[in-house]
């Protein structure tokens, strides 16, 4: 408890340090905005043109889109930097935070926090688009609002497991740009879309070694289509579970062995 507390309090203080530049963060705000609106627009496009994906409607593949844009948002809102760990080991300024009085990984989580409010309120957009069109139909029920939401969290916490990993190569990588291109900007992009567009080893690997699958793809099969029960919403609360204590062990590993590069 002491831990979350100290936590919101670190993290409201970012936000409310990141604030006082109100026009960077409208400025970044609307960019992004467009960045993300522009990539939907032309998946959207191609689908009704050709109206689907492997059998996925334009709503189902928007549920996707949306799921994993919101996830993601949450994730790198709590825990901005650790996606940057990168900066603080080729500077040597993670000297700094090893010497506060609080946990390094916790005082890593709420630097340069900042709220992702345009991949938020477009990720609503497209779920709210999708599910009212998606319930209207008879597709699913109410009860998939309160089930995507508990999806959404669990994403998250999927995400923040696969980044926190990816940062921790860090520790012997020092350089893991490369390494987050494949392990989260490459497998995000392809976690909007259905995965069995893919070749069965690529599928493999994104629910195996890089588990972005479940985030979106594994707990919509159940949700949206009804297939495999509740087993595939309790896989994916044990996938998020193991891959969070996974990430854990491996940081805390990492950071034993860490020696500073910086001059």
């Amino acid at each position: 408890m002491i831990s979350i507390r100290l936590f919101m309090l670190l993290i409201r203080a970012s936000f409310r340090s990141r604030m006082q530049y109100k026009f960077n963060f409208i400025f970044s705000t609307l960019m992004s905005a467009c960045i993300q609106i522009s990539e939907f627009m032309m998946v959207a496009l191609v689908m009704m043109k050709f109206g689907h994906i492997h059998g996925w409607s334009l709503y189902e593949v928007s549920y996707l889109y949306g799921v994993i844009m919101i996830s993601k948002a949450i994730y790198r809102t709590l825990a901005s930097d650790v996606h940057h760990l990168e900066k603080y080991l080729v500077s040597g300024d993670l000297d700094a935070i090893l010497i506060r009085p609080v946990p390094v990984l916790l005082a890593l989580m709420t630097q340069n926090s900042r709220i992702l409010i345009a991949e938020i309120c477009q990720g609503t957009i497209l779920l709210f688009i999708s599910m009212k069109a998606l319930i209207g139909s008879g597709q699913i029920g109410w009860s998939a609002i309160p089930l995507t939401g508990f999806i959404i969290l669990t994403g998250a916490v999927i995400l923040f497991a696969i980044g926190l990993a990816t940062a921790a190569a860090g520790f012997w990588l020092t350089r893991i740009e490369s390494l987050q291109n494949m392990t989260e900007d490459a497998s995000h992009t392809a976690a909007r879309y259905p995965l069995s567009i893919y070749p069965k080893w690529l599928q493999g690997a994104l629910l195996v070694l890089v588990p972005v699958g479940f985030v979106n793809y594994i707990p919509a099969l159940y949700v949206l289509r009804n297939e495999g029960g509740l087993g595939m919403l309790l896989g994916t609360i044990i996938v998020a579970g193991v891959a969070l204590w996974l990430a854990m062990r491996f940081w805390k590993l990492g950071l034993s062995r860490y020696q500073s590069t910086g001059s």
